[in-house]
């Protein structure tokens, strides 16, 4: 709609509230996140102009406190004068307006991108937001469906609250019951403050829905009526919780139903019930109601009984009734008596019985149709080219999956990349040299870069990326931007569903314990990723790799850098292949450094941290930006974005840009299963550590665990940075800390962080050879009241109906404020701009390159060493059991040998048992060297932290041979004197055992005619055995009865 167009009384709102030069859709979201005076300092809002841009801020920090900024800051002495007659007699309107109408005439003056922002900010608030926008007139308006397309929600239906899954959604593509809330006339009951009742549970006091109790809800609209506002509830899974147990939008209508004619026929078509709330029904009324169709199931009267002529009233609604043939169940009233707590359960109860007997439901998507129909405009009708552009790319991932898409259509960032950055590294570190020589070795590696890029140059442009620049190459601004956000609503959404069935197959397979199966899995959750930022990459190594000359895509660069000037991010670090496409990343930032002027000196800021911990919602926050958060995919490698600092500021903070940095996770889970995680992470602090003035390391409390191996990861990159003379500023932030003492509690947890550090920096100084160093703030300048926030959780409740806490957005705010008013004071020398950037990027990276990351997180390194030690155990064992086993027989086989063979075969026997197990040690030896050699081979248990153990490890190994060796001849040697002492024994036994039977056969000889006595017989056979027996030694006598007794 032109100015001229418009309504007058439509202008004339803009006109007091100065935003009718930006009339129609003429504000940017770009122009809003200019870093300027404005954007850091809270005014009180003095006159009529301020608000929209006061409304404007908040909601771009996320606050929940956006929308009571809509009245003029009022003076303390006039607001004291009670008795002033004037108050009474003069209308003061006009220094206050209605919520609605700001946001009408925002959403009316937003382009389309700006809108989007709006919406999922408000969203993000619990806010509702507009689905049909007025244009200032009874006549017209518009689906908003292109402003909601960006919220994606998340919920848990009561049917999945067992298995503990969840359903993620573009909210306008969900399939939801629909409810809409209309009026007739001047209806006394407020539905907007019942509804909030309804929704909202009992603990949080918080407003869906603005309403006449609230500030600014009573003033006169003057533009909004014809509004309707469109809001989710959303379970959470706990029945103890939710008040519904699915999913429900609710959308709620501005005004009379007499007034705004198309909405109510609108939404009533679209609607699953309508509820219309009521005083009594005149003729006009219903003549509207009875012209319906479906009235029994889809309309419900909700009636106030007020005192006065209620009898009249309700024979006006029985009258109603009787006429549209409703049931009584659709009749819900207010008595006199009845308080707001009692009605908005009655209501809440009719919402859930309803709910039971809906049959069918419908997305906002496909209310575009009906819209159409009944003569409705839908915001996003100018963009089907470019939607179908998107569609046309989608339609070519058909059935395949993502890492088979990619490999087709994407096939530069495959394999052949991957193997290029691990080759340039090799060139600099020359890990696998072995024992050849070190210049035929490089040439070897040479030779192979060469193959690996000429492959790469083979590549012809996929008809995917084809349609992809074709539309990136178009001179009209508008047209790139619908297209990019096409693209990128469309491949989330693909992303989204594939991710979903993964998840759900890897949790079966899970419980199903196949380690195999789960392995592939993981990898493919790890791969199933596919967004607009791959195929910008594609683009980037489409430059990269063309041959001289070639001038088909050198309008690349530019096009890239009018993308970074525009709020899009570029990728700096490929997080898959960890690797710079420099030649690319350099022309970028030198077209973009043309285009600004040659005025580009830089501030870099960068946040760290431990992934999901909040880093990129803690960059969306402070600068309004939009890195992306999805819980599907995270960042993966490192993204900048370049915010334009503003005139006033430019001076202080002696830079034109600043720059973030978005980095992926460190300890990612997907990470820690690929080939040398470690030495990923560790490239990535140090490389964006060394190219940032500021650092924010951000510490997450649910991820305590895991920061100290982040601090020994940051300390190490500090430390270098401290080498080569770079100062960098680190803040740290820690998140969830809410409570008001948390400041004076948390000094004993900022001295043991700071213990933490030190211990860090020490460790990180010794392997970096520098003992001078002994504390952190021998590196950085380090206070700790001044670098450490607090900044309280996210969420105010339990999602997914929580608002944002503005705890949160304040803190954060406050956060913001504090580093930019810091780095004023600290600019003195002159920064880089972007040629001194890009040169210090190069050789920082070449610095990283050459760089052999050796150390690791002091928590891995132990546990990587206890897993070994387990491992070696094992191995151990299995060896002593096998030779024990072998033993064991040799043993039985020498003691069983031939008593009468000669003692040499004995000995000759054991030799050969003796060369027999020195053999089975060696081999045993041997398979214990080759799985201590296996376990080196696998990547996934941080076996590189432990490198230096290795050689210890097989010196052990060598020192058990020996010693089981040495065992098993011992008790060999044992076994063969205790056999020969056996012999010995049996010999001496033998011979004494004839001497005794002579000595007895000749005492019988002489005794067997004489006449001696028993006891003299007795006494001659002791006479003799003595004798007998005089030479041998410890000769026990034995008791042969009690030997026979104790036999029986």
């Amino acid at each position: 709609m032109d100015t001229e167009e418009a309504p007058q009384a439509l202008l004339s709102f803009l006109s007091k509230l100065g935003l009718e030069k930006y009339y129609p859709n003429r504000l940017s979201r770009q122009s809003l996140l200019e870093i300027n005076t404005n954007s850091l300092n809270e005014k009180p809002v003095s006159s009529l102009e301020d608000i929209p841009w006061c409304f404007l801020k908040k909601i771009f920090k996320i606050s929940t406190k956006c929308r009571s900024c809509t009245q003029l800051t009022s003076n303390q002495k006039e607001n004291n004068d009670d008795w002033d007659l004037d108050l009474y007699t003069t209308n003061d309107s006009d220094n206050k307006i209605n919520p609605l109408d700001l946001m009408v005439a925002l959403f009316l003056c937003a382009d389309s991108f700006l809108q989007q922002e709006m919406s999922l900010k408000m969203s993000m608030c619990q806010f509702s937001v507009p689905l049909l926008l007025p244009h200032g007139n009874k006549s017209q308006c518009s689906l908003m469906l292109w402003a909601l397309r960006d919220i994606v929600k998340e919920w848990r239906p009561h049917d999945l609250s067992e298995s503990r899954g969840f359903v993620e959604d573009n909210i306008v593509q969900a399939d939801l019951p629909f409810y809409s809330f209309v009026r007739l006339k001047n209806c006394s009951l407020s539905k907007s403050h019942f509804l909030n009742k309804v929704l909202i549970s009992d603990q949080q006091n918080h407003n869906i829905f603005i309403h006449r109790d609230m500030e600014g809800g009573g003033v006169k609209r003057e533009i909004s009526n014809g509004l309707v506002e469109v809001c989710w509830y959303l379970p959470c899974g706990k029945e103890n919780l939710d008040i519904f147990p699915e999913p429900v939008a609710f959308a709620n209508m501005r005004g009379d139903i007499w007034e705004s004619l198309e909405q109510f026929k609108f939404l009533f078509q679209v609607s699953n019930v309508t509820f219309v709330f009521l005083d009594k029904v005149e003729e006009r009324e219903l003549e509207i109601l009875t012209s319906l169709k479906d009235m029994k199931t889809k309309l419900f009267l909700v009636v106030n009984q007020k005192e006065g002529n209620v009898k009249q009233d309700m024979m006006s609604v029985k009258k109603t009734l009787e006429k549209l043939d409703l049931p009584k169940n659709n009749l819900i009233v207010k008595k006199t008596g009845d308080n707001g707590a009692e009605f908005s359960k009655k209501l809440c109860e009719a919402i859930k019985t309803c709910l039971s007997h809906v049959k069918a439901t419908a997305s906002i998507v496909n209310m575009f149709d009906k819209a159409v129909e009944l003569g409705l405009s839908v915001d996003e009708n100018k963009t089907g080219q470019q939607k179908k552009a998107a569609k046309e790319i989608m339609d070519g991932i058909g059935v395949r999956s993502f890492p088979q898409y990619k490999n087709l259509q994407l096939p530069l960032q495959g394999d052949n990349w991957k193997t290029l950055s691990k080759i340039e590294k090799e060139e600099c570190r020359l890990k696998k040299c072995g024992d050849s020589r070190p210049e035929e070795y490089k040439s070897y590696l040479q030779d192979e870069k060469q193959k690996v890029i000429s492959e790469q140059r083979k590549y012809k442009l996929s008809k995917g990326m084809e349609i992809f620049l074709d539309n990136l190459s178009t001179n009209d601004k508008d047209k790139r931007d619908f297209f990019l956000k096409w693209m990128k609503l469309k491949l989330d959404s693909h992303s989204r569903k594939k991710l979903s069935d993964l998840r759900n197959t890897f949790k079966e397979q899970c419980k199903q314990k196949d380690v195999k199966l789960i392995a592939e899995l993981d990898q493919a959750l790890v791969e199933s990723s596919l967004g607009v930022e791959h195929y910008m990459r594609e683009m980037g190594l489409i430059y990269e790799f063309l041959p001289e000359p070639h001038h088909e895509r050198y309008h690349l660069p530019s096009l890239a850098a009018e993308l970074l000037l525009d709020g899009y991010p570029l990728e700096l670090l490929d997080g898959d292949a960890s690797n710079i496409p420099e030649r690319w990343v350099t022309d970028v930032l030198m077209e973009l450094h043309k285009k600004v002027g040659e005025k580009s000196r830089l501030l870099v800021l960068t946040v760290l941290g431990v992934q999901s911990s909040g880093k990129s919602t803690l960059l969306n926050t402070m600068f309004g930006v939009q890195f992306p958060v999805s819980s599907g995919r995270c960042t993966r490698g490192a993204y900048m974005l370049f915010l334009k600092v503003g005139e006033d500021l430019k001076s202080e903070l002696n830079s034109d840009f600043i720059v973030l940095i978005d980095t992926e996770g460190l300890k990612s889970p997907d990470m820690a299963q690929l080939e040398e995680s470690y030495e990923h992470d560790n490239q990535l602090a140090t490389f964006v550590i060394g190219l940032s003035d500021v650092t924010i390391i951000n510490i997450s409390m649910e991820n305590s665990t895991e920061m100290k191996d982040v601090l020994q990861i940051t300390a190490h990159a500090f430390l270098r940075m401290k080498e080569i003379g770079k100062k960098t500023i680190c803040h740290f932030v820690h998140q969830n800390v809410a409570s008001v003492s948390a400041d004076s509690n948390c000094v004993r947890e900022r001295k043991h962080l700071l213990d933490q550090l030190n211990e860090m920096t020490q460790l990180a100084a010794e392997m970096e050879k520098q003992p001078s160093i002994k504390a952190f703030t021998d590196v950085l300048d380090y206070d700790i009241d001044k670098t450490n926030w607090n900044i309280p959780g996210l969420w105010h409740g339990t999602p997914p109906m929580a608002p944002v806490n503005t705890g949160y957005s304040e803190a954060v705010a406050d956060f913001k404020k504090h580093l930019l008013e810091t780095m004023k004071g600290e600019r003195r020398s002159e920064p880089s701009q972007i040629p001194e950037f890009q040169e210090w990027m190069r050789s920082l990276w070449k610095a990283v390159k050459y760089k052999n990351f050796i150390f690791n997180f002091g928590n891995t390194l132990t546990q990587a060493y206890d897993n070994l030690c387990k491992e070696f155990s094992d191995w151990e064992w299995e060896f002593r059991k096998e030779i024990l086993s072998w033993q064991t027989e040799a043993e039985v086989e020498i003691s069983n040998a031939d008593n009468g063979s000669e003692m040499e075969t004995w000995k000759e026997l054991v030799e050969s048992k003796k060369s027999e197990v020195s053999k089975k040690i060696t081999n045993q030896q041997r398979i214990m060297k080759k799985k201590l050699s296996d376990y080196y081979e696998k990547k996934d248990r941080h076996v590189n932290l432990i490198e230096k153990y290795k050689t210890d490890f097989f010196n052990n190994i060598k020192s058990l041979a020996r010693e089981i060796q040495m065992s098993v001849n011992t008790r060999l040697d044992y076994i063969l004197e205790l056999k020969i002492s056996t012999k010995k024994a049996q010999d001496i036994q033998r011979m004494y055992r004839g001497v005794i039977e002579e000595q007895v056969m000749k005492l019988v000889s002489i005794c067997k005619d004489s006449k001696l006595s028993d006891e003299q017989l007795i006494q001659e056979f002791e006479k003799m055995w003595n004798d007998a027996t005089a030479d041998i030694s410890d000769l026990k006598e034995q008791d042969i009865m009690e030997d026979i007794l104790s036999t029986l």
